[in-house]
């Protein structure tokens, strides 16, 4: 099952944006920028053919992860707990 789209993103009172507070000239906001996150939704599409259970995890979330781990060479439990304290992972990963 692929993921849902997501809806037009509403304002939160008392919270800033996350583009609001990080530096857009940091090098991983300049790659999210200049990749084309549309082809892994294409590719990967084909992966997730069931319509039954739980929803797919967004493949710019899984790219996005996979690329950061790849590039500072982290486990799986050390990239996921880097992009819970990392405001540029998290915008890198969408």
């Amino acid at each position: 099952m692929k993921a849902k789209p997501k809806g037009p993103e509403q304002d939160d009172l008392f919270r800033a944006r996350l583009v609001e507070i990080i530096d857009m000239r940091h090098e991983l906001v300049k790659l999210a920028a200049l990749l084309d996150w549309e082809f892994f939704e294409c590719e990967w599409a084909g992966f997730f053919p069931s319509e039954a259970g739980r929803p797919a995890t967004p493949s710019r979330l899984v790219a996005g992860l996979l690329y950061l781990q790849h590039a500072y060479k982290l486990s799986d439990e050390a990239v996921v707990a880097r992009w819970v304290e990392n405001p540029y992972y998290q915008h890198f990963c969408g």
